[in-house]
């Protein structure tokens, strides 16, 4: 068992030993390293639905690539694109990297959200101060709603047969 201190004159010493009681968990942790590799890049994997996609960000003049092609051609409709660009303004480094992605899986609403989710996670690792504006509004965290499977004895997941009396 640990030696026992009875008086007060003991107690001088155990600062170094406890750390700062009144340090906050923050401010004891150390501080988050950015993550890039030899060319500058940041990588992640996003997931939303059935869709997984590879990010890769770099400082550029803001334009991304899904699956080898314009964002505005694999996403043809605008809200899919909004959803992408979300984690830019929210951040405010709109127009400040590139995106290179590839992404299988699912459909296109499934694809969109797994590249927004990997796009944050790759932003926060690339500038670990980006960090709190993203958690903030949520985009590190995986949707994990996923369509509930089909059930015996129903036509649907919930949907029963029409019920007849004769």
């Amino acid at each position: 068992m640990a030696e026992e201190i009875k008086s007060l004159e003991g107690l001088e010493g155990l600062d170094a030993v406890a750390g700062d009681i009144g340090a906050t968990p923050e401010a004891m942790a150390e501080p988050r390293e950015p993550v890039r590799d030899a060319l500058g890049r940041s990588y992640a994997t996003g997931r939303r639905k059935d869709a997984v996609a590879r990010v890769w960000i770099k400082p550029g003049s803001g334009k991304v690539v899904v699956n080898g092609k314009p964002i505005n051609v694999y996403f043809a409709r605008p809200v899919l694109q909004m959803i992408l660009k979300q984690p830019f303004t929210v951040s405010g480094t709109e127009d400040q990297f590139d995106v290179m992605a590839t992404v299988k899986g699912g459909g296109l609403s499934g694809q969109a959200g797994a590249v927004k989710h990997g796009v944050s996670r790759a932003l926060q690792l690339y500038d670990p101060s980006l960090r709190g504006s993203l958690k903030a509004a949520g985009f590190l965290t995986r949707d994990s709603r996923v369509v509930e499977r089909k059930k015996y004895g129903r036509r649907k997941a919930r949907r029963s047969f029409q019920f007849s009396k004769r």
